[in-house]
């Protein structure tokens, strides 16, 4: 494996992680409760994750301006465009899937 310097490995993940947030937005199809039943986190997760990540290093971000930062508009705006009913099914697979944090 190619040996990446501390700054190369940051850049990369950030890299990733900008394309990962512009797929997500870009694939308003796949819902949240599909990606929580799929792969354990969802848009939610990442935003909180990010919230965390600034909040540890003194940034005083929101949930709302978090949430925003990675759905790309207010969230209230894209649950209102994009965000459909789940299931009985897929809820139920949530409820035995949930995350301990959610």
């Amino acid at each position: 494996m190619t040996d990446l310097s501390v700054e190369q490995q940051r850049d990369f993940e950030a890299a990733a992680f900008r394309r990962l947030v512009e797929h997500l937005r870009e694939r308003t199809d796949v819902q949240n409760i599909d990606l929580m039943n799929l792969a354990g986190f969802c848009r939610n997760c990442l935003s909180n994750w990010y919230r965390d990540a600034a909040n540890s290093a003194g940034v005083d971000l929101d949930k709302d301006q978090s949430r925003e930062l990675i759905y790309g508009m207010p969230y209230a705006e894209w649950q209102a465009k994009y965000q459909t009913e789940a299931s009985d099914t897929k809820k139920a697979a949530f409820e035995t899937n949930r995350p301990k944090d959610h």
